[in-house]
């Protein structure tokens, strides 16, 4: 029996049954509701929805989904389209992209859907690892008294692990080091408001909301000694995808001399994208931002006739970032131009190779 539980992923794989569960997280902080994912199409809507979220969980549970359709008999052409499919469910997140491509590589060498899922498995203990590396490099970067501000959502709600940016900010407080979190509520969806501070409250991390807007106040103040966010895709030259806002957090910190790290990964880098520039930007439907829907509703502020534009990541260029957080260590801007950082990554050099 194989059972693989985390913050919002359980799978359960026994001779007689596969199940994969996630946490509806559309309906927090106000409902915790598990829904099972039967399909390959029910995974690819759960992702679209955003009921499933944040880069590193949406590639593991659309390996899991993939390698559960194995084992129910899903042929191997069909497993391959299925495979394109959950590719193209979210563009902007490279993780997906990077678990497709394995579970491909293996469906390509017509391996038993047992082996097919255990490619699956292993890209969930894989994420285990990855986030704990990750939160150890970065805790060293953090001071005892520091107020972190942080965007969107970044730990266990968007990992098979504790997290990224979140892991970073929750391996402080397990060292006992004294840190307080300002979260940006992140507009038009409100992960922070929703998902960030529902973690932080159970993990008994000291914690204040603030609209986006409120940042650039905060850093005036002198209340912010360090930033820290996730990311959907680091590009070759250090140029990074993340969730809309976090760019203008980047430009406020540099006005304001205060470090700005971004924490992800090996699987969200992409050394095919050689600059932002590259990076495909998700453009999702106009009543995210007219209004909101979820647990308490519908509720609606904009009148219908209104012309939105809503884009659901924004780039941040390298030379605005202190230093990113990754799981073989923390590098520089200097690191990205000389490629120091695929010396540390095998896997990204069969990337590039």
């Amino acid at each position: 029996m194989t059972h693989l539980e985390s913050l919002a992923l359980r799978f359960t794989h026994t001779p007689h049954q596969t199940e994969l569960w996630i946490l509806d997280q559309t309906l927090l902080p106000l409902k915790e509701k598990w829904v099972q994912l039967t399909t390959v199409g029910e995974v690819i809507e759960a992702i679209k929805t955003l009921k499933v979220r944040g880069a590193p969980l949406i590639g593991v549970v659309a390996a899991l989904g993939l390698g559960q359709s194995a084992i129910k008999g899903t042929c191997l052409k069909q497993l391959e389209n299925e495979a394109q499919a959950l590719y193209a469910a979210r563009p902007t997140a490279v993780n997906l992209m990077t678990c497709m491509n394995r579970m491909i590589a293996g469906i390509r060498s017509n391996k038993s859907p047992e082996a097919l899922l255990s490619i699956a498995i292993e890209l969930f203990t894989e994420d285990l690892a990855l986030c704990e590396a990750i939160a150890q490099n970065g805790a060293e970067l953090i001071a005892s008294g520091d107020h972190i501000l942080t965007h969107c959502n970044t730990g266990g709600l968007a990992t098979a692990g504790i997290g990224t940016a979140l892991g970073v900010i929750r391996k402080c407080h397990q060292q006992g080091k004294q840190v307080h979190v300002y979260v940006d509520e992140t507009r038009p969806l409100l992960q922070g408001a929703r998902l960030t501070t529902w973690e932080l409250k159970k993990l008994d991390i000291p914690y204040t909301l603030i609209t986006d807007n409120m940042a650039g106040h905060l850093m005036q103040q002198n209340k912010v000694q360090k930033i820290i966010v996730g990311c959907d895709r680091i590009a070759a030259n250090g140029d990074f995808a993340n969730k809309i806002g976090t760019y203008s957090l980047a430009v406020l910190a540099q006005y304001h001399t205060i470090p700005f790290y971004v924490a992800g990964p090996y699987t969200t880098m992409d050394w095919h994208c050689a600059d932002g520039s590259r990076i495909p930007i998700e453009q999702r439907k106009a009543s995210e931002v007219s209004g909101i829907s979820g647990a308490f509703g519908h509720i609606c502020w904009a009148t219908q006739d209104t012309q939105i534009y809503n884009p659901a990541f924004d780039v941040t260029p390298a030379e605005l970032v202190s230093g990113w957080i990754l799981d073989c260590g923390v590098f520089t801007k200097t690191d990205f131009k000389q490629r120091k950082v695929i010396q540390y990554m095998p896997l990204l050099a069969e990337q590039v190779s």
